[in-house]
This record gives structure tokens, C-alpha cells and sequence, in this order.
């Protein structure tokens, strides 16, 4: 879960530690052009939209119990914890997102800053719109062949003497003692 409000941020429980400066949203539309020849313009369609950035900018600073490395530390750790493979799908809540239709996203970015005239480190997190698709497979009911002799198993249309000959012992590969034998190549 990740929370806004006017003075913090939350992900997951946790509280960003720092000054929370600003929230952007980013939300744009596909549009797909096509080439014609003989023509300078290109007839655009649209077709849909794409994921959702939000960029949110943290201004991390030395307190009295805490120092401004602690603090992106502990961020560092909610992007990516040391154990972790894949980003984690947090639950946004802000009246802003809401307002954008937006509800599930992942860290996508992090990215830290810091200057030599201010004792800060700038933090800025870029979230992506994370929706998820639920796919589900179902089983294909196999045609029987009514008019056909023989089982329904792909058989029928082999003939008598090939079904003879996959019965019958056809041998086997020669058998080798030294896998690792000489062959007419040569290593060099």
C-alpha cells in the first residue's frame, strides 16, 4: 500500500523518511501513424492508452537520531530489499490517483541526487501503473472421427502395415562403452 498525504508518503506500512516535496502524473494516449506514399502527412489513429508514470520527489536530510544516508537507505531497501528477484505491486492511495484512475503500481525507478551546495540527497521514485490481465485456459474438446475405422487417437489414417511395423522391434542404437571416444575431428 502506498499513501499519500500532505506532509508524507507511505509504502507498505512504511513511511518515506524525508520531506515530501511533490507528486507528478503522467498518462498518455497511443496513437499509431501509417506511411503513405505520395502524401507529407501521416494519418494518425489512436489505440489506446499506456501504463501511468508517477514521479515522487523526497528531500532527504541529517535529523537528530537519523542521517540522510540512513533514510535512503531504508527507501532503498522498499525498491529493492536485498533478497528481492521482482518488483512488489503496492496499492496506491491519493485522492490524486484516485482522480487519474489509478490503483496498483510498482517501483519502477529510483533515482538519488545530491549536490555540494545543500546537505540533502533529492530522492525521486518513479511509479508505474501496474494492471494486472487474468488469463485463463480452458480445455479444447478433441473431435472424433465417426466415419473412419479404427481408434479416434490420430490412427485411423495410417495404414495396416505401418501400425504392424511401429508394433515391431525395430532395434536400437549401438550401444557404447566410452562416450568420450575418438572421433575424425580434431581439437586444436
Amino acid at each position: 500500500m502506498i499513501y499519500f498525504d500532505d506532509d508524507t508518503v507511505k509504502i507498505g506500512g512504511v513511511i518515506l523518511p524525508g520531506i515530501y516535496k511533490s507528486i507528478e502524473v503522467n498518462h498518455d494516449a497511443q496513437v499509431d501513424e501509417q506511411d503513405v506514399e505520395g502524401s507529407s502527412k501521416k494519418p494518425k489513429q489512436a489505440s489506446g492508452y499506456d501504463d501511468a508514470r508517477i514521479t515522487i520527489e523526497i528531500s532527504l536530510q541529517d535529523s537528530e537520531t537519523v542521517t540522510k544516508e540512513e533514510k535512503l537507505l531504508a527507501i532503498q531497501n522498499i525498491f529493492r530489499g536485498a533478497e528481492q528477484e521482482k518488483p512488489i505491486v503496492h496499492e496506491l492511495i491519493s485522492i490524486h490517483s484516485a482522480i487519474r484512475g489509478i490503483q496498483n503500481v510498482i517501483i519502477k525507478n529510483m533515482t538519488s541526487k545530491e549536490t555540494n551546495k545543500k546537505d540533502e540527497i533529492v530522492v525521486n521514485l518513479e511509479l508505474l501503473q501496474y494492471d494486472t490481465i487474468t488469463i485463463s485456459a480452458s480445455k479444447k474438446k478433441k473431435k472424433s472421427d465417426k466415419g473412419t475405422e479404427g481408434s479416434s487417437s490420430g490412427n485411423s489414417l495410417l495404414t495396416e502395415e505401418y501400425k504392424s511395423y511401429q508394433k515391431s522391434d525395430r532395434g536400437s542404437a549401438p550401444k557404447q562403452s566410452n562416450k568420450t571416444s575418438k572421433t575424425p575431428a580434431v581439437d586444436k
